[in-house]
């Protein structure tokens, strides 16, 4: 358990992978060529993210005739929002988050 783990933090660690994710909750199913659009990296360096996020299982691959499609999972991260902040008040921890957010927004306007 503790191994998959630190696959999931491993894979979160990066900006990059983030983005990957990100791009894949907003619009799940796609192929290697849809995620490599507006990336500003190599197709070979999303490929290389793609499989450390497979071993993380954070992606799912599924071969659709000759196309492979990716989709989010996120139950690694469902895990570790159970294990690590579920331990915690998650009231206070909201309320925190949004007196950050309207603090960030005077800041910015």
């Amino acid at each position: 358990m503790d191994a998959d783990l630190d696959k999931v933090f491993k894979a979160l660690a990066d900006p990059g992978r983030r983005v990957l994710l990100d791009r894949l909750y907003a619009d799940d199913g796609q192929t290697l060529g849809q995620l490599c659009e507006r990336m500003d990296m190599t197709r070979q360096a999303v490929t290389k993210h793609l499989k450390v996020l497979e071993e993380a299982s954070l992606v799912v691959p599924i071969r659709r005739g000759r196309e492979k499609l990716h989709y989010l999972n996120p139950a690694p991260i469902h895990e570790i929002s159970e294990r690590w902040i579920g331990k915690f008040d998650r009231g206070r921890l909201r309320a925190l988050a949004e007196l950050k957010k309207k603090l960030e927004g005077e800041t910015d306007g």
